[in-house]
């Protein structure tokens, strides 16, 4: 299996890139807790910094909800999720569950969502 077929082998800086595309800097920002919305673009260049070790997670999380999300109901609806207040969250947005890392409650959500389970 190639780097690009396994989103888990992919390079944190390769992750930054692609939630830059889809979510934009900004939102990059929130989720992984920093106030500096340009340093995700710093992250996602080969000679940048090198998140740290809480926002590689997060980037990791909001990576793995977006190719869940997204792979099954597009982009567009997987950014509308990642914004929205969420049911399944507590009527929190995903991106502010995953700054918190609340990982298995993002993952539950993102389930969710693509199975139609909500049961609240």
């Amino acid at each position: 299996m190639t780097t690009h077929e396994n989103p888990e082998q992919l390079s944190v800086r390769e992750v930054a890139r692609q939630l830059n595309s889809t979510l934009g800097p900004t939102l990059v920002a929130v989720l992984t807790g920093t106030p500096d919305r340009t340093i995700s673009h710093q992250w996602a260049r080969l000679d940048g910094p090198e998140p740290s070790p809480e926002a590689q997670e997060r980037l990791r999380l909001a990576h793995r909800a977006w190719r869940t999300v997204s792979g099954a109901e597009g982009e567009d609806t997987a950014r509308l999720w990642f914004i929205g207040e969420n049911p399944w969250l507590g009527e929190t947005s995903p991106i502010e569950a995953v700054s918190q890392m609340r990982t298995r409650d993002v993952m539950v959500a993102a389930t969710a969502m693509v199975e139609d389970t909500f049961s609240g």
